[in-house]
């Protein structure tokens, strides 16, 4: 689950724009109430995920969104008092008063759950298709220590993971094999944090003998002679990370940056209109009102298009 470039729409538009474009959708997904709505959302995450690339990483944190969403409707539904439609009937559950489970309780936590579905979606698809290092270079000169601190905490993941993979492989190498149960992973798990913790230290001292502890803001990314065209000596290059850096404050907005841009917008104020219109309105207590019209349809067919048009455009895409 880390970000790989690929040949998509989204990975080929700013990371900034990239961004904005996932904060609309984690907004309307925060605005809207409507399960219809809702669901449009996540056809659209979905399809969004297809089109970037990373459909199959996207399921597989659907399965683990399921797992956080269905304990929410089951405790909703044995919590909540505030229904009408009493569907069971579990008798006097002590300290938890009477056990009525209601339709409406049942309905709330369903569209808490798709909410919360939602969001996991979405932060993993932004963090799958938008570049961390480009993202974090546009607050490296309002907070530089704090863009230093963010980028080495997402580089170090994966170093993470291999590390554990590498003692996951040593322990199976054992005379009498890897230790089962809770004692291998407390084992591995230990010997993960220990070894992060060393190269913690490293790369704090690493830093400070580059004198990173008295930078007080970063510098501006302008070119250097060899960027600037000039000649450059025999043997001279410049590091890819810097050549992109600049190359990326430079360039003119794509036709990706406008078509991700404009879905931010056209999500963002589709959401806001069905949310004060009435047209995606629900309330799910005292009892449930669903609002379900043509208009309704409508708010979501243009949601799946608002989301899902930039990645019809296809061209000028480079790995």
């Amino acid at each position: 689950m880390f970000y790989r470039r690929l040949a998509s729409p989204l990975h080929a538009a700013r990371a900034g724009v990239g961004a904005l474009w996932a904060l609309s959708l984690t907004a309307a997904s925060l605005i809207l109430y409507h399960p219809l709505a809702l669901l449009a959302l996540l056809l659209a995450v979905l399809g969004a995920a297809i089109g970037a690339g990373v459909g199959a990483r996207i399921v597989r944190s659907l399965r683990m969104a399921a797992i956080v969403a269905l304990p929410i409707v089951l405790i909703n539904v044995l919590v909540s008092r505030q229904g009408l439609t009493v569907f069971a009937r579990l008798g006097d559950l002590g300290p938890f008063g009477q056990g009525d489970l209601t339709l409406e309780a049942l309905a709330y936590g369903g569209v808490i759950a798709l909410k919360v579905t939602l969001l996991i979606l979405i932060t993993g698809l932004a963090g799958l298709a938008i570049d961390p290092d480009e993202l974090l270079r546009i607050f490296r000169r309002l907070s530089f220590r704090s863009a230093l601190t963010a980028t080495l905490a997402t580089r170090m993941l994966p170093v993470l993971a291999a590390d554990s993979q590498r003692l996951a492989e040593a322990q199976r190498t054992r005379p009498g094999g890897a230790p089962g149960g809770a004692r291998g992973r407390i084992a591995l798990l230990s010997a993960i944090v220990a070894g992060s913790l060393d190269r913690a230290m490293d790369v704090a001292a690493t830093l400070e003998v580059r004198g990173f502890a008295a930078a007080r803001r970063a510098p501006r990314a302008r070119g250097s002679a060899f960027t600037r065209g000039a000649s450059r000596p025999r043997g001279a290059r410049v590091l890819r990370g810097t050549q992109s850096a600049r190359s990326s404050l430079r360039r003119p907005l794509s036709r990706h940056d406008i078509g991700f841009a404009a879905s931010a917008l056209a999500v963002l104020a589709l959401a806001l209109a069905g949310r004060l219109t009435g047209v995606a309105s629900f309330a799910a207590y005292p009892q449930l009102e669903l609002h379900l019209d043509a208009a309704t349809l409508a708010l979501c067919a243009a949601l799946l298009a608002a989301v899902l048009l930039p990645f019809c455009d296809r061209r000028g895409i480079e790995r």
